[in-house]
């Protein structure tokens, strides 16, 4: 057993657990002893994939229960968090929330088509930042939060940069961080730290999803000293360290996790050939 499982651990909430860093996430914090409460969108081509995550996390040895549905939508969270406590009862918390949500409209802001209409931007904004504040108030005007809790979003470092297609996005997470540091300030007199974990380029199916998405992976390998991107693993480990007891004093902060991808103004040494 190892360290980080020596004591009990409550229950971990991830949004986006079905799928890239969110899998990867809930499987780290299963492997650290939470058991998992797992929120994703998948439809029935892709629910195989929610059935792998939840098994994974299963092999670490605690529960997970994972709900299939619409996060920004009130009824759901209602739904989900009800079932959460009608289950856990008078000792239901959650100690983790994690807010990994990939699903937003990728098209140009100026160009003459196809362009973002402002439903494709109200919707982005409610995926991908907004639904952050709307889950961590349920949970603490639910008394869900104990003191000692951690809430964790995933930014990148889009929310600085222009990139093709990723206006509305990049909108999303500069919001995202925005209300990292609001919630922080205000849930810091219960003891709740709010922290956001800006990862490096990292190969998801998110990425994939971006226009041109190759030759921002492989201009990322190249500037990253380590000369290879960030993966799940890397992340789900991070978030990990981001729940011990002696960071409790660390709030609303924008942790970068990319192995030095953004320090490096210029490539370092050679790129060595790829695998395979």
């Amino acid at each position: 057993m190892s360290p980080e499982r020596s004591v009990a651990r409550g229950h971990a909430l991830v949004l986006g657990a079905s799928s890239g860093l969110g899998a990867a996430i809930a499987r780290h914090l299963a492997g650290a002893g939470h058991p998992i409460l797992g929120v994703h969108f998948d439809l029935r081509s892709t629910q195989d994939r929610a059935t792998a995550a939840r098994a994974a996390c299963e092999a670490e040895g605690v529960s997970a229960v994972f709900a299939n549905g619409n996060a920004t939508d009130a009824r759901f969270r209602t739904e989900v968090l009800d079932g959460f406590v009608d289950r856990e009862g008078p000792h239901a918390a959650v100690d983790v929330l994690v807010h990994s949500l990939a699903f937003g409209s990728l098209k140009p802001l100026a160009s003459p088509t196809p362009r973002l209409r402002p439903r494709d931007l109200a919707m982005t904004l409610d995926v991908m930042a907004h639904s952050l504040v709307t889950w961590t108030v349920d949970l603490a005007d639910r008394g869900l939060l104990r003191a000692g809790a951690r809430v964790i979003a995933l930014t990148s470092s889009g929310s600085r940069v222009a990139l093709p297609a990723y206006g509305a996005v990049a909108a999303a997470k500069a919001a995202l961080e925005a209300h990292v540091r609001q919630l922080a300030a205000e849930l810091a007199p219960r003891g709740v730290a709010v922290n956001a974990i800006m990862p490096g380029l990292t190969d998801t199916p998110a990425l994939r999803a971006i226009p041109g998405w190759e030759a921002l992976a492989a201009e990322a390998r190249h500037r990253n000293p380590h000369h290879r991107l960030t993966t799940p693993e890397d992340i789900g480990a991070a978030v990990v360290a981001l729940t011990a007891p002696g960071l409790a004093w660390m709030t609303g902060q924008v942790v970068p996790v990319d192995g030095g991808e953004t320090i490096a103004g210029a490539p370092f040494g050679p790129v060595p050939p790829a695998a395979g």
